[in-house]
């Protein structure tokens, strides 16, 4: 059985995530499809990953790979998380991933119509506004979730998401009919009306946006992504690919045995890798990054301590989100956060080499300059990026 270390790990790590120089592919786009997607619930997330992987990078050429060119889009994805993806690989990811997520909401959303009184009919309800939804958008173009509310009646309807508690009260359905029907692939977060720190998306109809798709059946879809997810996070557990895809462990199995992929020791632990995939990875020169929170290395696995290097409750929140971090060659050191002069300061948690808190450094002054006086403010801060 073929044996994988921690170092070799994390050699894989550098070169399969994009994190040493010169490593990355030629877009934005096929950085994201090589990675599957990128997490995009924090706005600033997929612009601080690109800007780590992409030389050259800047937030106008990711804004217009959004918004203009339309090779990248947002969508409610894997575990009821926004992703941005590769346009292409929407139908994938809708199939993979997305209908579970939708037939979910779906449910939830139905009984609490029902429960509020708002419909006897829960379906008769949702498919009566996602129709005028629909007819609006390819009728008027980009609207916010305020205007589609404002301007169509199918939307009224009201329900308390705690009853009794001081966080519950009335709170609009609306937005959880545009929530269904982005899982359902129906629409999609188009222009955005923020800044790209911000979300403040006009939502459009998916045809309308990216033209005509077709549907791919689900074992199709499967064993395509869970293919190219372990090319890039493998070797890894099943354990891993199920929590990352939101999948049943009988889904997780199926999708290692479509693509053939074979048992090895990840040093003591079962894991599995691709066929093709076994040489040994030769070693990671030196090498340094500074992640945003939530960035799809940070969060790719559910065994995390070959990279975390016992940091886990310096850069995790208790719900498990991951906030910004610091790297030496394949594993967390420390986090990162704006100072009150406005500068990108390091936090670290372990020692390093005198060269690789040299290299940090210079990554932080190349991210501030960068940001151009723009201040990050991570929806889910680091224990460490906080004090």
């Amino acid at each position: 059985m073929r044996c994988f270390t921690v170092d070799e790990r994390r050699s894989r790590l550098a070169r399969r995530h994009f994190l040493l120089p010169d490593a990355a592919p030629g877009s934005a786009a096929a950085l994201t499809g090589a990675l599957v997607g990128l997490h995009g619930t924090d706005p600033a997330t997929p612009y601080l990953s690109l800007w780590a992987r992409l030389p050259g990078c800047t937030a106008e050429a990711v804004s217009a790979e959004l918004y203009r060119h339309r090779r990248l889009v947002k969508h409610l994805a894997m575990r009821r998380t926004l992703w941005v993806v590769r346009a292409e690989d929407l139908p994938l990811v809708q199939s993979a991933a997305s209908d579970r997520v939708a037939a979910a909401e779906t449910r939830r959303l139905v009984a609490d119509a029902e429960n509020a009184g708002v419909s006897a009919d829960g379906q008769a309800w949702l498919a009566a506004a996602s129709a005028a939804v629909h007819r609006h958008l390819v009728r008027t173009g980009p609207c916010t979730a305020t205007e589609l509310r404002t301007a169509l009646p199918e939307l009224a309807g009201t329900y308390d998401p705690a009853p009794g508690r001081s966080w519950g009260g009335e709170t609009h359905l609306a937005p959880r009919v545009l929530t269904v029907m982005s899982a359902r692939g129906e629409v999609v977060r188009g222009p955005n009306d923020g800044t790209w720190t911000v979300s403040r998306p006009r939502w459009v109809a998916t045809n309308a946006w990216l033209g005509p798709t077709a549907a791919v059946p689900g074992e199709q879809a499967r064993t395509e992504l869970v293919r190219r997810w372990l090319a890039a996070f493998g070797p890894a557990t099943v354990t891993d690919l199920k929590w990352w895809f939101g999948s049943t462990l009988g889904w997780a199995r199926d999708g290692l045995r479509e693509v053939g992929a074979v048992a090895v020791d990840l040093h003591g632990t079962p894991g599995f890798a691709l066929p093709e995939d076994l040489e040994p990875e030769p070693k990671a020169p030196p090498w340094c990054a500074l992640l945003p929170g939530l960035d799809v290395t940070t969060m790719g696995w559910v065994d995390r301590d070959w990279y975390l290097d016992g940091l886990h409750e310096h850069v995790f929140d208790r719900r498990g989100n991951a906030g910004p971090t610091a790297w030496v060659d394949g594993r967390v050191v420390g986090a990162w956060a704006h100072g009150s002069d406005g500068r990108v300061q390091l936090r670290l948690a372990t020692d390093v080499s005198r060269t690789a808190r040299k290299a940090l450094q210079c990554k932080a002054d190349e991210l501030t300059e960068w940001l151009g006086g723009v201040r990050v403010r991570p929806r889910f801060p680091a224990p460490l990026s906080k004090d």
